[in-house]
């Protein structure tokens, strides 16, 4: 039972509570930009993939890429989110190095979808960061709109770098999808969830590669504290920056702490944008919090407004797979799993694929699942894999289930089997074969073999027989080890119970 304070808890117990909402910012999984046809890839060299559109030049003219609606489409059904009939595209004015046009073609007013309700799984934590007592949490989202990305500033590994700033221009124009959630989260673990969730159904569904090492998925949170039991919103902080979903909770923790011991000591929290300071554990500002309309959005002239028909709607609801969370339940309803193993094979969907064939050729659901979140999961994770990428195919794990619970082998020679599947991508069989492990089953073989011990033992077995039922395991050890390991184990037992007598 947990005993002590969760994270949750503790700023409640003080009397106060946080007010956090989410903007994600997530690329598109396109092979070309949000406006012209140049590539999208990460890794090219600086200023590559770039053309007179990405580039801002003079006389150049934007042409929206379909296959971004069809992504954002996707994108916003997994989330819940209703997609708008009509919706503009606007300039965004800012000026920044990495903004060649001094605008941003975005949206703002009529966003591409809106009024989302999602459900997610989310828990509190111990002092340790472990989750306790998991349920459901529904958030509303306000809206998901597409727009282009900026460039890049680059800052190190150049020369000169602290007289100069150094431009790269090749993700200028990569197709985002920008999500904003409503005010909903009090903790910050209850955010760590919800960007979990999201990233693994964006990528489910394929809207989005979601690797935040990469950069293609980004997160901003806006926090403020008040009282428990007030209703007005007090001056939020934006952090920004955040490139990993640990760092982005432990951001906002600090400074749910920050403007507590600010409030409390009767100083100002100014509305301000704030960075992550990972070396000191601690956020930093960065500059003042613009309001929306610094921005001075405008209509993008050069841009029609987007309309979407109910068939073209219809068309991509149709070609979505099955999600997460409802495969989930189905896991947990049509073949008798767990919440927490039914939650861990739907983690990533080509476990959650992996699995169902797994257990559709067994027809032993509850033993597939225990290979593939042990063994399996455990050679995935030594070998940096998905299991899509594993040479180790679920009709093979198929295959060396059935083997073994055919009684053809034992559980740690399956074990030691898999291992060598998994690195060569042999079948069972062969695998088998090649170490030896085809064990005997024969009854007249083993017979032969316990009588030979009992012979040889009568102590034991006078003692065992006068109630020393401890000794029963030395003489499986004994069959074992005269068969050399190859006897199966359930026929020896049953048959040193039947000579054994009691």
């Amino acid at each position: 039972m947990f005993v002590g304070m969760t994270w949750d808890s503790k700023h409640m117990k003080n009397g106060w509570e946080a007010v956090i909402g989410m903007e994600i910012h997530a690329q598109l999984a396109t092979n070309t930009k949000i406006f012209c046809g140049c590539a999208v890839e990460t890794g090219g060299e600086p200023n590559s993939n770039t053309c007179p559109v990405c580039l801002g030049l003079p006389g150049a003219l934007p042409v929206l890429n379909e296959r971004v609606i069809e992504l954002g489409a996707r994108a916003a059904l997994s989330l819940g989110l209703e997609i708008q009939e009509t919706s503009v595209f606007s300039r965004k004015n800012y000026f920044y190095p990495d903004l060649p046009k001094g605008y941003q073609i975005s949206q703002y007013d009529k966003p591409f979808s809106a009024n989302g309700t999602l459900t997610i799984m989310t828990a509190d934590r111990d002092e340790g960061g472990h989750a306790v007592n998991w349920k459901p949490m529904t958030i509303g989202i306000e809206r998901m709109h597409l727009e282009e990305d900026a460039g890049k500033n680059v800052h190190e590994g150049l020369p000169d770098v602290d007289r100069y700033s150094y431009v790269d221009l090749n993700r200028a124009g990569t197709p985002l999808g920008e999500i904003v959630t409503k005010p909903d989260f009090r903790t910050s673990w209850q955010a760590y969830d919800y960007v979990n969730h999201v990233r693994r159904v964006l990528q489910w569904v394929g809207a989005s590669d979601a690797d935040m090492e990469k950069g293609n998925l980004r997160c901003e949170a806006n926090v403020s504290v008040r009282r428990v039991g007030e209703t007005k919103f007090n001056n939020k902080a934006e952090l920004k920056n955040l490139n990993s979903v640990r760092f982005m909770q432990k951001a906002i923790e600090f400074e749910i702490e920050r403007q507590i011991a600010a409030h409390e000591a009767g100083e100002p929290v100014l509305q301000e944008t704030r960075l992550w300071d990972e070396k000191n554990n601690q956020t930093r500002v960065m500059r003042s919090k613009e309001d929306a309309h610094d921005y001075r959005y405008f209509p993008e002239p050069d841009l029609q407004p987007l309309k979407l028909s109910k068939e073209f709607v219809q068309k991509v609801q149709h070609s979505m797979p099955e999600l997460p969370d409802n495969m989930r339940d189905r896991f947990i309803d049509v073949y008798g799993l767990g919440f927490a193993d039914a939650s861990q094979l739907v983690s990533e969907k080509g476990l959650a694929e992996y699995f169902e064939t797994t257990a559709r050729i067994t027809a032993n659901p509850k033993i597939s699942a225990n290979w593939v979140l042990g063994e399996l999961t455990r050679e995935l994770n030594n070998s940096g894999k998905f299991a899509s990428e594993s040479l180790l195919t679920a009709e093979d794990l198929a295959e060396l289930i059935k083997i073994l619970e055919a009684g053809k082998i034992n559980n740690n020679q399956a074990k030691e089997v898999l291992v060598e599947m998994f690195a060569t991508g042999k079948p069972a069989a062969d695998v088998i074969s090649e170490k030896g492990f085809e064990q005997i089953s024969d009854t007249a073989s083993i017979a032969k073999i316990a009588d030979d011990i009992i012979a040889a033992n009568e102590n034991q077995v006078s003692a065992y027989r006068g109630g020393n039922d401890k000794l029963f395991g030395f003489f499986v050890g004994q069959v074992m080890k005269a068969s050399h390991g190859k006897a199966n184990p359930k026929v020896v037992n049953e048959i040193l119970k039947e000579k054994l007598g009691v």
